[in-house]
């Protein structure tokens, strides 16, 4: 036996946790899903590298995923007593003072705001305006419409033709964005509008969606002609959240909700008091590293996020690789730039990229 088959066996421990877990669990309950995503990261499995499996890094490796599995998985409990958290909970009460909005390029706008999630961890929010070619303006992700971010549409020509829930989590303000444009698209997941018909949070209403991205059709979905001339769009099917991934092929800029993370959430707190920061403890820096570029996120997307329709989801990151972005704009964490935007996308995902 090499050193690498050394590093990469199990310990008795570990073999003895999965035996009890195949034991007692349910091969498809949530716990089964909570705990394979344990086992998963703590067990040496390639094609990790043999030089991460220190004693230390497997603990907190294995806390990582513990965590980062309850979040992303909606079968989990923990995550299905979250859905019904009140959106008050979740964003700032006074948006106007504490959000950033940026000319990322003449056309692109970003809009950072302070984000809670699960109203416990501080990973920012973000939301994108876009402005087409045609004219046509197209939200990304819609945060709070204070009269600052009006100001804004309105300098880009106020025409908003484009409404976008990038995945079944980032919709708390898309009911404000259609009341106030009631001419716009609006663009989801499969998944999301009947969700959003059994919410039961006063900010959440009942609009029909215009295009509903589906697995099946995904390669046909027409959103508007002026829209998809300007963009290229991939339907991430293969994420737990049903991610909507779009390139503004104007101005080359990645958009994203949660399919890539970059925390710290610096930009999304940098207007926020320092006294009124959340503070940050062990559980939440240990959820946030998962969630910054890294091999947490890299193993997290690899054995979790990834693992229950893996083919579809290397499909899709391929593609997107394949697209010459030169910026990333998360809903989550700082925008990355220039050659910074590619290289953090391909380390992320490069287990993805050699299947």
């Amino acid at each position: 036996m090499n050193l690498f088959q050394k590093a990469v066996q199990p310990t008795k421990q570990q073999q003895q946790q999965q035996r009890l877990i195949r034991t007692i669990s349910p091969p498809r309950s949530p716990r089964r899903k909570f705990e394979q995503g344990y086992i998963l990261f703590a067990s040496p499995v390639p094609p990790v590298s043999p030089s991460i499996f220190t004693r230390n890094r497997l603990v907190v490796g294995t806390i990582v995923v513990a965590l980062s599995t309850t979040a992303f998985f909606g079968s989990n409990t923990f995550a299905q007593q979250q859905q019904n958290t009140m959106s008050s909970k979740l964003v700032p009460t006074n948006p106007s003072d504490v959000m950033v909005i940026r000319d990322l390029t003449p056309r692109v706008v970003t809009l950072s705001v302070p984000f809670l999630r699960f109203g416990k961890f501080p990973v920012g929010g973000r939301g994108t305006l876009v402005q087409l070619t045609s004219g046509a303006i197209a939200v990304f992700s819609p945060v709070a419409l204070t009269p600052e971010v009006s100001a804004k549409v309105q300098s880009l020509g106020g025409n908003v033709q484009y409404i976008i829930a990038p995945d079944i989590e980032h919709h708390i303000f898309v009911s404000d964005w259609a009341k106030a444009y009631p001419s716009a698209k609006l663009i989801g997941p499969e998944g999301l509008p009947e969700k959003r018909q059994a919410a039961k949070d006063e900010k959440v209403g009942k609009e029909p969606f215009a295009v509903v991205f589906k697995a099946a059709t995904k390669r046909e979905t027409s959103i508007g002609a002026d829209f998809d001339a300007d963009f290229e769009v991939e339907y991430v099917d293969g994420h737990a959240s049903k991610e909507i991934v779009l390139f503004y092929k104007p101005d080359k800029v990645l958009i994203e909700a949660d399919f890539l993370f970059n925390l710290p959430a610096t930009e999304q707190y940098s207007r926020v008091p320092d006294a009124d920061k959340p503070k940050v403890g062990f559980l939440a820096k240990t959820f946030m590293g998962a969630q910054s570029v890294g091999k947490g996120q890299q193993r997290l997307m690899w054995h979790v996020i990834s693992r229950e329709n893996r083919a579809s989801f290397n499909e899709s990151v391929k593609r997107i690789s394949g697209w010459d972005f030169n910026y990333l704009i998360p809903c989550h964490g700082d925008v990355l730039e220039g050659a910074a935007a590619k290289e953090a996308f391909n380390a992320v995902f490069e287990w993805h990229l050699q299947k």
